[in-house]
C-alpha cells in the first residue's frame, strides 16, 4: 500500500475516470467489509514479518475479525505452522541457496530427459557445480 502512487491519477477506463492508484485500491476494498478485513489484516500480517515482531504475528493470527475463506485458510495454516512462521520472521536464516540447487538439479534431470543410471546423473550435478573437472584431452590425439 505504502508503494501506491498517492499523487499522479491516471485514466483508469474501468472507472470512466482519472484515479491514483490508491484511490483505485481504496474504492475497490471500501465495497465489502470482509475484503477491507482481509486487506488490512494482510498488510499488517506483512508488515510484522518485516520488522520480526512474533507477538503481532500471533495476535494477527489469532485474530477473529470477519475475513474472506481464502484468508481464513491461510490462517488456519499459519496456526497449524505457528512455530515455523515465528522461526521465519524472527530468524535471518533463509533456504534460498537449497532451494535454488534443487531448481538446478531439476533442470539438468528435465534437460537430459532421464539418465540410464544414477551415477551418471550425479557426475552431472558434480561436473555443473564444478565439485571436480572434466578430463583434458589427451595431448598425444591433439597433436596427431
Amino acid at each position: 500500500y505504502d508503494e501506491l502512487e498517492k499523487i499522479h491519477p491516471r485514466y483508469n477506463w474501468h472507472y470512466k475516470d482519472c484515479l491514483t492508484q490508491v484511490q483505485v485500491v481504496t474504492e475497490g476494498i471500501n465495497t465489502s467489509t470482509t475484503l477491507e478485513n482481509s486487506y488490512n489484516l494482510m498488510r499488517s500480517f506483512i508488515k510484522a514479518i518485516e520488522d520480526g515482531d512474533t507477538q503481532k504475528i500471533e495476535s494477527l493470527i489469532a485474530s477473529k475479525d470477519s475475513i474472506g475463506a481464502l484468508m481464513h485458510k491461510t490462517l488456519l495454516t499459519f496456526k497449524h505452522n505457528l512455530k515455523a512462521v515465528l522461526n521465519g520472521a524472527a530468524l535471518t536464516y533463509s533456504n534460498g541457496c537449497l532451494e535454488g540447487f534443487n531448481r538446478k538439479i531439476k533442470q539438468i534431470e528435465r534437460t537430459a530427459f532421464g539418465y540410464s543410471n544414477f551415477i551418471n546423473l550425479l557426475t552431472r550435478i558434480r561436473l555443473e557445480e564444478n565439485l571436480f573437472k572434466e578430463k583434458e584431452p589427451n595431448s598425444l590425439l591433439m597433436a596427431a
